[in-house]
């Protein structure tokens, strides 16, 4: 993944480089990557991370430090967490992005097949709502995907997908007690998916535990991004 993002970077007109604002100086990868973008002399954005959990004095030596290493578009301190910087994050992307062909409609806003789309949601949702041990060892396999029509004649599409894990004691945390946390999952996911596809949603989902999925070439295939 890290090397995928050292070779896209000599195509893209922006990167954003993304650091936590608890680091008392430049670590050992953030050197590796502030080199790599030296050596593209691409223009770069400084996001600071986690600035909710430093002073302000902190905060300015660390952008102070940084900002002697490369000449920065622009510095943004932000905290995920509270999530109220995406917009003018989005405004300072859009100085720096030349105006190029029209590849898609405007209403089109992905070109993920639905199957990858509703795989990806339902990754995400299980992403928030499990402990930080669970998520990087699972994936998500659509096994059915059907339109249908509803009582009423409506449009619906009837999906089953399974959450694969790695351990039995992840299984038990992701279905969590009486079903309630994969119920949760679902539920999220759903809600989502029909925002994006603008139908009604049936959805299904269950947990099985698929040891060393990550050492399989044929699941891994399926991150890898498509040229």
């Amino acid at each position: 993944m890290v090397q995928t993002a050292f070779e896209s970077s000599k195509d893209v007109d922006l990167i954003l480089f993304i650091i936590e604002a608890t680091s008392k100086e430049i670590g050992k990868g953030d050197s590796l990557i502030l080199e790599k973008i030296k050596e593209s002399k691409k223009k770069t954005i400084l996001l600071i991370n986690k600035i909710d959990l430093v002073k302000k004095e902190e905060l300015l030596k660390l952008i102070e430090i940084y900002s002697k290493q490369y000449n920065f578009q622009a510095v943004i301190p932000i905290s995920a967490k509270q999530g109220d910087k995406n917009e003018i994050i989005l405004e300072e992307i859009e100085k720096y992005l030349d105006y190029g062909p029209k590849y898609y409609d405007e209403e089109t806003y992905t070109d993920q097949t639905i199957r990858t789309l509703v795989e990806e949601i339902i990754r995400e949702k299980a992403l928030k709502l499990l402990d930080d041990e669970v998520p990087h060892g699972i994936y998500v396999e659509v096994q059915k995907l059907k339109t249908g029509k509803t009582r009423e004649g409506k449009k619906i599409f009837n999906i089953d997908a399974t959450i694969f894990c790695e351990r039995e004691s992840h299984k038990g945390i992701i279905i969590g007690k009486n079903g309630s946390k994969l119920k949760q999952i679902g539920t999220y996911a759903r809600e989502d998916i029909e925002k994006s596809l603008g139908e009604q949603i049936n959805l299904q989902t269950w947990v099985k535990v698929r040891k060393d999925w990550q050492d399989e070439d044929a699941v891994l295939k399926r991150f890898k991004p498509k040229k």
